[in-house]
């Protein structure tokens, strides 16, 4: 088996771990705050829109879940260093998966997003530009029926899109309960008015797929990411379902996929350039988007992929993305598939890690935000061009976190939004720390 392996390695086909530094990173310069304690309850959200710095305000504002899944926000004042009290602004119906998604209208006013599980889609307005400050308004967005996981962009014109995934059965009973597809909604007057992607462009959904003989036809987007440069929104995304045996939700997840989303045309893109149009089925997906196929299985009884994964650019703006597995203990594996151009150059790069969050450094840098089950602390990585992996620091909690997300242009020290872990899965239970962290600025 060894003489196997090495032949393996040396012929390129695998790819191995590298071994484990000898001696512990050394310890970078981030400082953690802790805005609120003991108050976060578990929660599905994904890297995406946890925060943002507001440069005519000079204030940070992040939005978190506590008790039964409510949305509360609060601000920092970078001038002074301190932090406003938690604001209740939203019921959250005790379900970890309407979570709060926050950005910054081009109008000054915060917009928080929430997919009412399956059900409906609500913004909340704050009332005062630049602040949290005052009532906000909860409206029905009734665009955005029988949706979850909203995932709002504001591109530079002002325009803003928030794509969800559809629970199709709630609209059509005829609908299979593994048939979730991702749209979108756009608004061109902040947030006041949306359109929906079907209006837009008379089709039935903006990607995912209908008929696959696995029953995989549910979409998980673990991230988007915008790219002002080339007015594209990266996505990657793994499938779940049923499985070929039954049509039933989410009871496997499989492969990854990447695709591009021009906010001009409405078209969508694959990583080597073919035009896929303003909707992607399956056969699209399969042919033209899949970055590694991975076995209809559940390792140690968990699903694999997870659907937290990542996307970024390498220096040449070519793609990479990041995700894990599980082995058959259930333990994580941690990968990186890079495109070359031609092909996806898929790397084992780690493994124990909950890869969270990716934040770029320069060009073709990037830290990778990490987790150990049941540890505190947040370990950090260096990711060049979606190929090289080196560890670089940790950054010290008190207690184990289950959520991270770079703060939309961050100003230091608040870079991050770390959620910390509840001791409970149900949402009555809300004991986890709000952490944000960053560099000192000196």
């Amino acid at each position: 088996m060894r003489g196997l392996l090495c032949a393996l390695i040396a012929a390129g086909l695998v790819i191995p771990v590298p071994p484990a530094a000898a001696e512990p990173p050394e310890k970078a310069a981030f400082e953690v705050m802790t805005p609120a304690s003991t108050v976060a309850s578990r929660t599905d959200r994904r890297p995406n829109a946890g925060g943002i710095f507001d440069p005519v305000a000079r204030k940070t504002f992040i939005s978190w879940s506590g008790k039964a899944a409510d949305t509360y926000v609060q601000a920092y004042d970078h001038r002074t260093g301190v932090w406003t009290a938690p604001k209740k602004i939203a019921d959250g119906e005790s379900d970890p998966h309407n979570y709060p998604t926050m950005l910054l209208a081009g109008d000054g006013h915060l917009l928080i997003f929430r997919g009412m599980h399956n059900k409906r889609t609500v913004l909340s307005r704050a009332p005062l530009a630049h602040s949290l400050d005052g009532t906000w308004t909860d409206v029905e967005v009734p665009e955005g029926t029988a949706a979850s996981y909203p995932m709002p962009v504001k591109t530079v014109d002002g325009t803003l899109f928030l794509f969800y995934r559809e629970t199709t059965k709630e609209l059509d009973p005829a609908a299979d309960s593994d048939f979730r597809p991702m749209k979108y909604l756009v608004s061109r007057d902040h947030g006041k008015t949306w359109t929906n992607s079907v209006r837009l462009t008379g089709k039935q959904w903006a990607f995912g797929s209908l008929g696959r003989a696995d029953h995989m036809d549910e979409i998980y987007v673990g991230q988007l990411r915008y790219l002002p440069s080339t007015g594209r929104i990266q996505f990657v995304y793994t499938l779940a379902g049923g499985g070929p045996a039954q049509h039933k939700h989410d009871v496997y997840h499989r492969n990854v996929y990447y695709l591009s989303f021009d906010v001009r045309t409405l078209r969508f893109f694959s990583a080597a350039g073919h035009d896929l149009g303003t909707q992607v089925d399956d056969a699209e997906q399969e042919r033209y988007l899949k970055v590694v196929e991975t076995p209809l299985e559940l390792p140690g009884g968990l699903k694999s992929p997870d659907y937290i994964l990542q996307v970024g650019t390498q220096r040449d703006g070519k793609p990479f993305v990041t995700w894990f597995q599980f082995d058959a203990a259930g333990s994580p594996r941690d990968f990186a598939g890079a495109w070359n151009g031609r092909s996806w150059e898929v790397r084992e790069v780690a493994n124990g890690l909950r890869l969270r969050e990716i934040e770029q450094l320069d060009r073709g840098t990037w830290r990778v935000y990490a987790t150990r089950d049941g540890k505190p602390d947040m370990e950090t990585f260096l990711l060049e061009n979606g190929r090289t992996w080196r560890p670089e620091t940790v950054i010290i909690t008190p207690k184990p976190v289950q959520r991270v997300e770079v703060i939309t242009g961050f100003r230091d020290p608040a870079r991050i939004l770390a959620t910390g872990a509840s001791s409970a899965r149900d949402v009555s239970v809300a004991d986890g720390d709000i952490y944000v962290a960053g560099v000192p600025r000196k």
